[in-house]
């Protein structure tokens, strides 16, 4: 069981959907639900991360951890990172960034990402992926796409269909070639606390700008991300009210 602790960030700005930290979803906000994934998890502490004093007084009514940081912060992983100064966490501590719009995300694949970041001793971060099954998701420049090493180790990341199977789809591009080692990058990260206190001071590199993938700063600079492969993807989060009708009933813990 890996050694970690959850940080969530969740603001009340969203231009698709203003306020949906605070939706309501089967009897209590959203961002509730994923405090209550985090606990599930075997996170020794849970902190929710905002800068808006309604979402800090829901959080506060489940009894949970809440953070006012900043309203300037340009990414989620600076928002993280001022909450470690905040909470004085130790450089070696793990911290595992939990969206606030994903009430279906599953416990098991939060300590996973942990586990491995404790496992890879030498990486910054660790992330995960699962396998691209359709030529069509592969395409598709919404689905961000990773490569990596034999070790584990991510190569690259980009909305570019990659590895590129340039023999096979100079014949067509409907199906992919049986072996193409296709892996779509799911969104949850763990940090060790040194790597955010660095973070912030960094600056942004060209590919990140142009891919619009804050992960690539990191890799650029020479930290090392180490990719897990899960069978398949999780549930996918809210964006838009209709998302949320999507899951309604469906905040049962997994």
């Amino acid at each position: 069981m890996p050694s970690f602790v959850v940080v969530i960030p969740a603001r009340y700005a969203s231009t698709r959907f203003p306020g949906k930290p605070l939706a309501e979803l089967d009897g209590k906000p959203m961002v509730a639900h994923v405090v209550d994934r985090a606990r599930e998890s075997g996170a020794l502490e849970v902190v929710v991360a905002t800068d808006d004093s309604r979402i800090a007084n829901a959080v506060s009514a489940c009894d949970c951890a809440v953070a006012m940081t900043r309203t300037d912060h340009a990414t989620g992983t600076d928002r993280i990172a001022e909450v470690v100064t905040q909470r004085g966490w130790n450089d070696d501590v793990i911290v595992v960034n939990a969206q606030g719009d994903e009430p279906l995300l599953p416990p098991a694949l939060i300590r996973n990402v942990a586990g491995t970041l404790e496992e890879h001793t030498d990486a910054a971060i660790a992330t995960t992926c699962h396998p691209i099954d359709n030529a069509a998701e592969f395409l598709d420049k919404n689905a961000v796409k990773v490569v990596f090493d034999a070790h584990g180790y991510a190569l690259y990341f980009s909305r570019a269909p990659i590895p590129w199977p340039r023999d096979d789809f100079s014949i067509e591009t409907s199906r992919l070639p049986d072996g193409l080692p296709a892996y779509r990058h799911i969104g949850i990260y763990a940090y060790r606390c040194a790597f955010l206190r660095e973070y912030s001071a960094l600056q942004p590199a060209a590919i990140e700008r142009f891919e619009s993938l804050e992960q690539l700063r990191a890799l650029a600079n020479g930290y090392r991300i180490a990719v897990s492969v899960t069978a398949q993807a999780p549930p996918p989060g809210i964006d838009t009210p209709n998302d949320l009708d999507r899951v309604r009933g469906k905040t049962a813990p997994l």
